[in-house]
Formats: C-alpha cells, sequence, structure tokens
C-alpha cells in the first residue's frame, strides 16, 4: 500500500509538472474599414379616438412609405417589418384618482437597408414626404462581413504567437507544439447611430466614420525544458 500510495504521488507530481510546464496567451485582432451600406429603421405613428381608426391611418401612411423606397430603388428583400404596436392612450385623472381611454396610438417600424451611402439623405427626405414621422435608428455596416472577420482571426492568432515566443524567450524556455487553440470573442467596435424625429431628414448631416471587428483566441503551447 505504501508503495502504491508513493507511486501515485509521484503520478500526481509528474502531471502537475507537465501542466506547469506550459505558455497559455491570449491574442487579439482588430480590422478598421469604411461601412459600405446603412440600416435604417424608421417607422409610422398615428393616434385616433378608435383603434380602428389609429391603424388605419397608420397603414395608409405606411403603404405610401413603402411605395416611395420601392420608387426609390429599395428592393423589398431590404425591407422587413422591425415593429407593429398598437397602444391605448390613458388620461389619470388625479382629483379622483381614476384612469380613463382617450385615444389609441397605431405603429410601424421597418427596418430598410440602403446599399448606397450618398443616397442616404435622398432616401430619408423622400420617406418623411411620404409620412414616416419617426427615425429610430441609423446604422453602418460593411457586406462583405466574414472577410474582415477572418482578417481579424488572423492577426489574433498572430498577436498571440507573437506573445508566446516573448514569454518563452524571457522565461528561457524553449517554445514547444501547440496544444490547444480556441476562439474567445468575437465583435464589433462602435457604429455610429442616431435617433430622431423626422421632420428634416434631408438636412441632417451623416458621417458613416468606420467600423472595427475585432477576435481574441486563447492559445496553448508546451514549454519544453
Amino acid at each position: 500500500m505504501a508503495l502504491g500510495a508513493a507511486l501515485a504521488m509521484s503520478l500526481l507530481s509528474t502531471q502537475a509538472s507537465a501542466q506547469d510546464a506550459r505558455i497559455t496567451v491570449q491574442g487579439t485582432g482588430e480590422v478598421a474599414a469604411a461601412p459600405d451600406l446603412a440600416r435604417i429603421n424608421i417607422g409610422v405613428t398615428h393616434q385616433a379616438e378608435t383603434a380602428a381608426d389609429a391603424m388605419a391611418a397608420m397603414s395608409a401612411d405606411m403603404e405610401q412609405v413603402l411605395s416611395t423606397l420601392s420608387d426609390a430603388g429599395i428592393a423589398r428583400t431590404d425591407i422587413q417589418t422591425s415593429g407593429l404596436r398598437l397602444d391605448v392612450i390613458q388620461n389619470y385623472d388625479q382629483a379622483s384618482g381614476t384612469s380613463g381611454v382617450t385615444g389609441y396610438r397605431a405603429s410601424n417600424d421597418v427596418s430598410v437597408t440602403v446599399n448606397d451611402l450618398d443616397r442616404i439623405g435622398d432616401v430619408l427626405d423622400a420617406v418623411v414626404q411620404s409620412g414616416a414621422n419617426q427615425m429610430n435608428g441609423l446604422s453602418f455596416d460593411v457586406g462583405d462581413r466574414e472577410t474582415l472577420l477572418n482578417d481579424a482571426r488572423r492577426a489574433a492568432v498572430a498577436d498571440a504567437m507573437n506573445k508566446a515566443q516573448l514569454y518563452a524567450d524571457a522565461a528561457a524556455v524553449p517554445l514547444g507544439s501547440l496544444v490547444s487553440l480556441s476562439e474567445t470573442n468575437v465583435s464589433d467596435g462602435p457604429i455610429p447611430m442616431m435617433r430622431m424625429a423626422m421632420d428634416e431628414a434631408s438636412a441632417v448631416p451623416v458621417a458613416p466614420g468606420q467600423i472595427t471587428i475585432s477576435a481574441s483566441v486563447t492559445m496553448s503551447w508546451d514549454a519544453d525544458d
């Protein structure tokens, strides 16, 4: 039993030493690019005394907005409904402590992809003229996101390899075989956005700026003595 215990302790010690003789680092890669498309979230909101009137007025204006987008060359596949709501409007009487229904508010939002950034102002102006009265967001993106993401991944691996070699050199140990590689994070950097009431959309300056796509990896190497 004593011999078995000694062998077990020896094996555990050997495993711990092997595990300790490992270099693990995290690498990060980033790629910045100018956006080549925009996503606009626009909406139509109408208020009326009855739910039916609110929905009818909203639907009529939204049909005009969709027709205007089609006339502007926006494909139907680049237009997607993102929200449809009917809210009850209530008025609270503080004196009596009661509330009553005073009307209804119908809203419909659509997300529109614009593939020509030079036309954003014209598109916004056109939909405002046709009945859109809300803008819930403007964001920029790139069409070929996967290529940029793969570039960021390569940069992350290169960063991790450089760090591992630096640590191995500093510790005066050879950098052994790669034993593990895992992706730990993929993210987008800040994308310029804005939210506004759409009354003079054509007068709003639009600055696409840049977007940043990043990737992170964790890699481990054996550190052979």
